[in-house]
């Protein structure tokens, strides 16, 4: 077992917390449910582009936290912008959601 020192983070979550959320919402039927999952997996190297901005993730394993925090501030953005379309909306809310809990900016996983 990993001691705390050398455990694998994503953003301030463990990677234990990043896959049971992503265990949550394995089978999404909202938007909001799809972008959390677009966001989690990837921020733990599951998916290659990442959900707003489309970059490659840059750390060893998915995004490092300076890619994490430009992803979040991509989506708040893209929410505002998204204000007028429902589905996508929804969508962008659960990226961001994702994304803001990943870095550490509220404690409740959505």
């Amino acid at each position: 077992m990993a001691s705390e020192d050398t455990a694998v983070v994503v953003g301030v979550r463990s990677v234990d917390e990043v896959f049971a959320a992503l265990d949550e919402v394995n089978a999404p039927r909202t938007g909001f449910e799809q972008g959390l999952l677009d966001a989690y997996r990837w921020a733990v190297g599951a998916q290659v582009d990442a959900p707003v901005t489309a970059n490659a993730a840059v750390g060893a394993y998915g995004p490092c936290r300076a890619q994490l925090l430009a992803e979040c501030q991509a989506a708040a953005v893209h929410l505002r912008q998204a204000a007028d379309r429902v589905g996508e909306r929804e969508r962008s809310l659960g990226i961001y959601m994702a994304l803001a809990w990943l870095c550490g900016h509220h404690d409740e996983r959505p």
